[in-house]
């Protein structure tokens, strides 16, 4: 019997890629970064190394996820270069890239789309009271620049995801703010895929102080969320960052639809390791929901792909057709 639409979680098999740590911002409660010059950046041998390692593991997206080389540093075209070899590299090798590698120029953008099949930035929170506490130092985290990159996004038909990062210093009402921003975005451009909802998740390597974010609001966000944002949205929570089970089964009940690229490490929070596919599986299955891989392009955006990266989405959908189909035999 085919799985119920309405009862399933989806979620990306994925590995992310690191091209460089090293970042011009220097956000309070990040444990990413380092600083510029400090890290010795990714090669491709080494990055055809690990991808030949999974090609046996059932792994679908390859996350490009970069630290910030400055815009005006000599080293950006060269930084900018390597994450497309490292998005050419994932799609010879038969995988689906996804970058986010924080602001980009809408050329840079424009040559990434031809070797992604999707891409992504967080939006964050568009209050500008943060740029005096944990983004004073974070000279690509002001508003209007992430605004920008959403444009550009829907001005290119590039499928994009982004999100709110919550428990950093908002307001409730500067939720409903950035919600109904990128609302206004996806209204015009129809390019959203995803929005996250990411709880703060406090760290070993932050600087800031700060609590983490109190997890039962979090149903309060993902409530205001659906309200806002169109339906053809989906919204994303990280299940290594929501692990109480009665606490995951509202977050659905309200409207969460997706758990985003579950792999070996969240590098974005190290101390958070993702969960077992098998076990989270068994968790939702025993709160009436079935766990089902995702590509990291949405159907309706296939059309929009550059020749390569949409063949391979289409090897993919092949697969994944075949797979559902002797499950359901």
């Amino acid at each position: 019997m085919a799985p119920n639409p309405d009862r399933c979680i989806t979620y990306s098999p994925a590995y992310t890629i690191v091209p460089t740590y090293e970042c011009f911002n220097r956000c309070s409660y990040c444990n990413f970064r380092v600083d510029p010059g400090a890290d010795e950046w990714l090669t491709l041998v080494q990055a055809a190394q690990i991808l030949q390692s999974l090609k046996a593991r059932g792994v679908i997206e390859i996350l490009i996820l970069s630290g910030e080389v400055h815009p005006r540093s000599s080293r950006r075209a060269a930084w900018l270069q390597r994450i497309y070899d490292l998005g050419e590299l994932a799609l010879s090798l038969g995988f689906l890239p996804h970058t986010n590698a924080g602001p980009l120029s809408r050329e840079e953008m424009a040559r990434l789309k031809s070797v992604n099949v999707s891409m992504g930035l967080m939006l964050e929170q568009l209050t500008p009271d943060l740029r005096r506490t944990v983004h004073r130092h974070a000279p690509s985290k002001v508003p209007e620049l992430r605004l920008q990159q959403l444009t550009w996004a829907g001005e290119l038909r590039i499928p994009f995801t982004t999100g709110l990062l919550l428990g950093i210093g908002e307001t409730e009402p500067d939720w409903i703010a950035s919600l109904q921003a990128i609302a206004q975005m996806h209204n015009r451009w129809g390019h959203i895929q995803e929005v996250i909802l990411q709880p703060h998740s406090p760290g070993q390597q932050q600087t800031w102080q700060g609590e983490a974010f109190p997890l039962p609001q979090l149903v309060r966000a993902v409530t205001l969320a659906r309200e806002i944002l169109p339906d053809a949205i989906t919204l994303q929570i990280p299940p290594n960052l929501v692990t109480q089970p009665d606490l995951l089964r509202q977050c659905l009940a309200a409207g969460a639809r997706d758990l985003g690229g579950i792999g070996p490490k969240d590098e974005v929070n190290p101390d958070y390791p993702h969960p077992r596919n098998d076990a989270l599986a068994e968790l939702l299955h025993r709160q009436g929901w079935q766990l089902v891989p995702r590509l990291p392009v949405y159907p309706q955006y296939d059309s929009w792909l550059s020749d390569r990266p949409r063949a391979a989405v289409q090897h993919w959908r092949n697969q994944l057709t075949a797979l559902s189909s002797v499950g359901t035999r």
